[in-house]
């Protein structure tokens, strides 16, 4: 892998922990059990992945590692649910990771303004939509 590739690539990746950070900082500011740290972790390892399948297998099938991160994506959102008396909670903060890590592969295929546009639409649905909900694991809190 060329050097300039590798700076090209790491633009890619600050891209990509920047449009995460966006939505973390939503999880954050809500006391969720993922945060900014967690959510740029996802969108940068994302989009690590991605581009990693993409430049540095050769002929191998780039849809392999996407669809193992999409599986790993999947256990770490589990791992945020909680169960308590019946009912689940933070399936919206799992919901935001799993997101995340779909911004950060875009990145990393060099879908930039889609990973613009999804995050955009994604802050929506953490910040605007929730004052229209009232969902189990993000309460609404007294303004």
């Amino acid at each position: 892998m060329s050097l300039m590739l590798q700076g090209e690539i790491l633009i890619q990746l600050i891209l990509a922990a920047l449009l995460s950070m966006i939505i973390g900082l939503d999880r954050e500011g809500r006391n969720q059990p993922a945060g900014l740290r967690t959510h740029m972790l996802v969108g940068l390892g994302s989009c690590l992945f991605t581009v990693l399948s993409l430049y540095a297998f050769g002929d191998s099938d780039p849809a392999r590692i996407a669809a193992q991160v999409v599986a790993g994506i999947g256990f770490l959102g589990a791992g945020t649910i909680i169960q308590r008396k019946g009912s689940a909670h933070h399936l919206t903060t799992a919901a935001s990771i799993w997101a995340t890590a779909a911004v950060g592969m875009a990145v990393g295929v060099g879908a930039w303004f889609l990973a613009l546009g999804a995050t955009l639409i994604i802050w929506i649905v953490l910040a605007v939509v929730r004052r229209f909900s009232k969902g189990a694991d993000d309460p609404v809190e007294p303004q």
